[in-house]
């Protein structure tokens, strides 16, 4: 019995899994607020501390 409630929880967080892979909410304004120089996340609105983006 416990074999099958733990086999069924871990199908449902594969689902989930999946679901939250293609949904996820904002990734487009996270993408893009990465530095196209260095590949690091920008906070604010200022330029990189790397100097390039």
């Amino acid at each position: 019995m416990i074999v099958k409630i733990v086999i069924l929880f871990l199908a449902f967080m594969a689902v989930l899994a999946m679901i939250g892979r293609y949904r996820f909410p904002g990734q487009d304004k996270l993408t893009s607020m990465k530095c196209k120089g260095c590949g690091r996340y920008r906070i604010g609105k200022g330029p990189c501390s790397c100097g390039k983006g």
